[in-house]
């Protein structure tokens, strides 16, 4: 099976946020003012995706970046997450 690529991403990266942490609030509107797909999962609403974030990540803290191959960040600032982004090739870097 052939897959379709759009914009170089297969697949959205799911970001594991609890809405009043700040740094999740700034990778959402970090990702946004990029145009990045992503899917937001609120870990405190859904206990099964809190459980999925902690396995994945070994931590308990947001946010936390799953990309569709499997790469994790966890319990990162938006500079972390541009590097992390770059060094995959899902966002270039801003030079």
């Amino acid at each position: 099976l052939a897959s379709r690529e759009g914009k170089g991403h297969i697949a959205k990266m799911k970001l594991y946020v609890k809405n009043w942490c700040p740094w999740c609030i700034d990778a959402v509107h970090w990702l946004e003012e990029r145009g990045i797909p992503f899917e937001k999962i609120d870990v405190l609403a859904d206990a099964n995706a809190y459980r999925h974030m902690i396995e994945i990540s070994g931590q308990r803290k947001t946010p936390t970046l799953e990309l569709p191959t499997g790469e994790v960040l966890p319990d990162f600032d938006v500079g972390q997450l541009e590097e992390f982004l770059a060094a995959h090739q899902v966002f270039p870097a801003v030079s």
